[in-house]
């Protein structure tokens, strides 16, 4: 069998001058680039590739390769939350999900079968046929979390995170403010949203809570699951 990289170009090679394309030389260096990493590049992450190997090209032009590329079924264009739009390879017969690190913006791909079996199990038992599906699960990486602090503001927790509210560093009349609209320390708190600026959203005991950024930075929590339950923190 033929390197898979080997058989992309074949592919590339046959569809491409198929159909007249021009600048066919060009378009092939970039698909040959594209091949070398192993990343989900942005059209900027690709161009840097792209001048580190000696090739130039007007970003227009290689954006309109990448979605070439993915009209030919040779590439897939991804897009994660809160992140700029991707492109990955696209192998015949293959299909991974990914790991997304909302700290670090890290992406790892990962393959289980048991998974796969899985959903086709539950497609079959509501007598759903699968054409396609993706997952994407979104957390902190083991890089990230090995680093981080065990105490942190409330403004600097991702969404889908379960803090304990532990201190209010904001003073006396702050934290009976804060008690007043119900969050007391101990409190458990699932973050709902949070955007870079503007209000973060958190929900406790079934209750949605709109913060400020201000009031958030006052507000000290820590993981919900910490070394004693023997739960990565």
């Amino acid at each position: 069998m033929k390197p898979l990289h080997y058989q992309e170009k074949e592919h590339f090679i046959k569809l491409f001058q198929q159909e007249d394309v021009d600048r066919f030389e060009d378009r092939f260096k970039i698909l040959e680039v594209f091949l070398q990493t192993e990343k989900h590049v942005t059209v900027d992450e690709l161009n840097d590739l792209l001048q580190e190997n000696g090739f130039f090209f007007q970003r227009d032009f290689l954006r309109g390769t990448l979605l070439m590329m993915c009209r030919y079924g040779l590439a897939q264009k991804i897009t994660f939350e809160n992140e700029p739009t991707r492109f990955e390879h696209r192998h015949l017969g293959q299909h991974h999900d990914h790991l997304i690190c909302t700290k670090c913006g890290k992406i790892d791909e990962f393959i289980n079968p048991d998974m796969e079996n899985m959903q086709e199990e539950i497609a079959a038992r509501h007598g759903f046929h699968i054409l396609q599906h993706k997952m994407e699960i979104y957390g902190i990486c083991g890089e990230c979390l090995s680093v981080r602090e065990d105490t942190l503001t409330l403004a600097s927790t991702r969404p889908g995170e379960r803090v304990v509210i532990i201190d209010f560093t904001g003073g006396a009349t702050f934290e009976m403010r804060m008690i007043s609209m119900g969050l007391r320390r101990g409190d458990t708190a699932e973050v709902i949203t949070n955007y870079k600026n503007g209000q973060m959203v958190i929900a406790l005991d079934q209750k949605r809570y709109s913060l400020g950024r201000g009031f958030a930075r006052k507000i000290l929590v820590q993981p919900e699951f910490g070394e004693k339950n023997n739960l990565i923190r």
